[in-house]
């Protein structure tokens, strides 16, 4: 293993993680729904007209759209599926930002954000799907029109491995880079897209959430990336911080600092939860703590045993 593990990705560790897609439930299949579709299914507004395939009903599936002459002869419900529901345009929006260029735990933020954007880059090409996304930056951002291509998710892990190794603790991070963003994806999202938000869980600003709030008719799912050190400080004593040229001293054997610091991270987290709830919006955190993938399949898995520690 290399030393920089963990702290800059490579195209070719983005690439491999089209591997792993097999791992987690992202998309529907004939067999089994995936709880992030269902919930995006239910917020289309109508359907396509062209028919695709019939598969055996499952719960949830529109009544309207059950196939009676099919299910008259197998004497099974079975449902019509049209391409609509088939043929979606992905947005992945992700950030790579310097705030996420900071990790305490197996990798930096922002290896953890470019690693969820892959991982369901590839699923949704997987699935038959357009995929495309919006990479942003401190003062940047740059778009990918969703195509169902091999070459469109290729250009759009090749552009968020350059912006994320040219990051940089120098950078003067934009007050507002989400909102600024999800403004942008306004512009140019197609209808019955599906938005997928990769961001720093301390990224959620007034206008970040105005603006997440008039996208929500698109997103369905916002993946908040923290850190442990972003919930909680350790009694390590005085810790020094610097960046351009300013510095901070932290005295962390302060009980009431400490105690501060976490209330401030619970409800950062609480307002998070508040607004995917208001918003009918899935929300799986994801933290530096763990393994990507293991996260992702507790969250669409709640069944799945959990390891003991």
């Amino acid at each position: 293993m290399n030393a920089s593990d963990g702290i800059r990705v490579t195209l070719s560790e983005l690439i491999e993680m089209r591997h792993r897609v097999r791992e987690v439930q992202l998309f529907s299949t004939p067999s089994q729904r995936s709880p992030l579709i269902g919930l995006h299914h239910s917020k289309l507004r109508g359907r396509g007209v062209d028919f695709d395939q019939v598969r055996v009903y499952q719960a949830g599936d529109d009544v309207r759209t059950i196939d009676w002459r099919v299910t008259a002869r197998t004497q099974e419900p079975h449902t019509k599926l049209f391409h609509e529901e088939r043929e979606r345009p992905i947005f992945i929006m992700v950030e790579q930002s310097c705030r996420l260029f900071f990790g305490s735990g197996l990798m930096f933020k922002s290896v953890l954000a470019a690693q969820a954007a892959s991982l369901i880059g590839w699923a949704a090409l997987g699935h038959n799907d357009r995929v495309g996304g919006l990479v942003f930056g401190d003062n940047e951002h740059y778009e990918i029109k969703p195509r169902r291509s091999k070459q469109s998710l290729l250009q759009l892990l090749n552009r968020l491995v350059r912006v994320n190794q040219s990051l940089n603790t120098e950078s003067r991070p934009e007050t507002d880079a989400l909102g600024m963003a999800l403004r942008r994806g306004r512009e140019v999202l197609r209808p019955g897209s599906l938005v997928i938000v990769i961001c720093d869980e301390r990224a959620l600003t007034e206008g970040a959430e105005q603006q997440l709030s008039l996208l929500s008719r698109h997103c369905d799912l916002l993946l908040p990336i923290s850190d442990p050190l972003d919930h909680a400080l350790p009694a390590a004593g005085l810790l020094r911080f610097a960046q351009r040229g300013a510095q901070l001293e932290l005295d962390t054997l302060n009980v009431d600092l400490r105690q501060a610091y976490k209330a401030q991270a619970e409800a950062r987290s609480a307002r998070w939860e508040l607004l995917a709830q208001k918003l009918r919006i899935l929300l799986m955190p994801l933290s530096t703590q763990s393994e990507m993938v293991e996260q992702l399949r507790d969250y669409l898995n709640p069944q799945r045993p959990v390891k003991k520690q």
